[in-house]
């Protein structure tokens, strides 16, 4: 006979789930990245799998091995093959100290002295050197984990996709909101994402775009590694881009190049700011508003945690936290009005 009565049997279950939920949280720490991968990729290719399910007929087997070949092609091997050709060329800039010195000392010529900053660019290039080592870690040791993420990344978006509808009513059923909350959840979710993700993504190629463009024409060395670079911090509102076209035009400045460096800074603060306030504010319209505090201070979160992906992971992960924080509210005050109903019928 149990010694336990059925309350104290529950608890009791209460407690050992909790415990064995905390020691799986803990395990999967070192894949977080790849578990919010996942659950971005899911979010935005989902529309994808399902018109090819519903409207050509295929098999939820081979849409789902579709979708996966096909954000692999468009999404993950073009952001790699950058993210390497970054490294490899933070490596030749690494290899060559007379040219950055060269940099560092025009730098501090032409400005330091100005703003009684000596040494402003040796300041500059190793704060810019740690976050280099935060955002793009060396590809032999990211390699495996890589590899290894991709792998575990595409199984769970597999099964995912070809049990969608069991997923999806899991999801709802041990979802802590009612029902009409937990749909509304989803829906911020998405447009959330979409924002963060396929927005901040595409005002990022674009201004990445441009920046290339303005070094290609004035002549500036190495064009498409500074877009690429620019494409990058982009994710930052306002100070992104700039960061790069700024400092780059200055440096042609003080090295006698008045038309290059002029030029590449009318073009940066024309047409490249600009083009970025428009689609900021399209998207704003058309899909859903980050604030730049959040993207800020998400970005400053997200990169000590997940690297280069904390440019769009941290903004990501703070505003579903405060979407989280906004259902609960709405959630409690639901609650509380029908608590206070069915106390009045009581009476």
């Amino acid at each position: 006979m149990s010694i336990y009565s059925y309350k104290q049997r529950n608890t009791v279950v209460l407690a050992i789930l909790i415990i064995l939920g905390c020691f799986v949280l803990y395990s999967l720490r070192t894949i977080a990245g790849t578990i919010l991968s996942t659950i971005v990729l899911y979010t935005i290719l989902t529309p994808v799998f399902t018109y090819s399910v519903e409207k050509w007929g295929m098999k939820k087997w081979v849409a789902a091995t579709l979708v996966i070949i096909i954000s692999l092609v468009v999404i993950v091997l073009p952001f790699l093959t950058l993210s390497l050709m970054v490294i490899d060329k933070v490596s030749e800039f690494q290899e060559d100290p007379i040219r950055i010195k060269n940099l560092m000392q025009q730098i501090d010529d032409f400005i330091g002295s100005k703003i009684d900053q000596p040494h402003l660019f040796d300041k500059a290039m190793a704060k810019l050197n740690q976050l280099a080592e935060e955002l793009f870690p060396s590809a032999l040791s990211g390699a495996a984990n890589i590899v290894l993420g991709l792998i575990v990344m595409y199984f769970l978006l597999y099964f995912m996709f070809v049990q969608k509808k069991e997923f999806e009513a899991g999801l709802l059923k041990y979802a802590p909101f009612r029902e009409q909350n937990a749909l509304k959840f989803a829906k911020e979710l998405k447009l959330t994402t979409y924002s963060n993700v396929l927005g901040q993504g595409f005002i990022a190629i674009v201004q990445g775009a441009l920046v290339s463009i303005g070094f290609f024409m004035f002549g500036i060395r190495d064009p498409l590694f500074w877009g690429v670079i620019s494409a990058f911090l982009s994710f930052l509102p306002v100070v992104g881009a700039p960061v790069i076209f700024v400092p780059a035009a200055l440096i042609e400045i003080a090295s006698g190049n008045n038309t290059a460096g002029w030029g590449l800074l009318l073009w940066g603060f024309i047409v490249i700011i600009n083009i970025d306030n428009v689609i900021r504010l399209l998207i704003a319209k058309n899909v859903s508003d980050t604030h730049p505090i959040i993207t800020v201070v998400g970005v400053i979160i997200g990169i000590p945690i997940f690297g280069i992906l904390g440019l769009v992971f941290g903004p990501l992960l703070l505003s579903y936290f405060i979407l989280t924080i906004r259902i609960y509210e709405t959630s409690k005050l639901a609650t509380e009005r029908l608590e206070k109903i069915k106390s009045i019928e009581d009476e």
